[in-house]
């Protein structure tokens, strides 16, 4: 699986004329050569697509990304969907060190525009051990 590790930080906005690298995301996606959410693997194992949020001034949050009952996508940090922030064409984004997209919280619904800062391969999580069969030479 082609898992990869992105950080996203908050881009510039009024309250950050700079950016801000206290504000964002890591998570680790199956992505395939263009830089877009595979499907296929993440449906092969989903538990493996996971986020981390840091915010300067709370506490940070570790969930995963979870495919909606409608298809979308939202990341999910307790059980239950009091907590999820729904993502808006999360598949049809482009995974590019330099690209931006827009998140909306999932309390108050603003929207925050963050940039991707880094994709780079996520070693250790790439593939599942092979099973070896019984009386197999080894």
């Amino acid at each position: 699986m082609p898992l990869k590790r992105v950080r996203i930080e908050l881009a510039r906005s009024p309250d950050f004329p700079d950016g801000s690298h206290r504000h964002g995301f890591e998570f680790i996606l199956p992505l395939d050569a263009e830089g877009r959410l595979d499907l296929a693997e993440y449906e092969r194992a989903p538990e493996l697509a996971t986020v981390h949020r840091f915010w300067e001034g709370e506490d940070d949050e570790t969930g995963e990304l979870i495919r909606r009952e409608d298809g979308g996508w939202a990341f999910s940090y307790e059980l239950g969907e009091d907590d999820d922030e729904p993502l808006y064409r999360f598949d049809e984004h482009v995974f590019r060190e330099g690209e931006y997209l827009s998140l909306r919280e999932p309390g108050n619904g603003e929207a925050h525009t963050f940039r991707v800062v880094l994709v780079t391969n996520a070693p250790g999580l790439g593939a599942a051990p092979v099973p070896r069969g019984g009386g197999a030479a080894g």
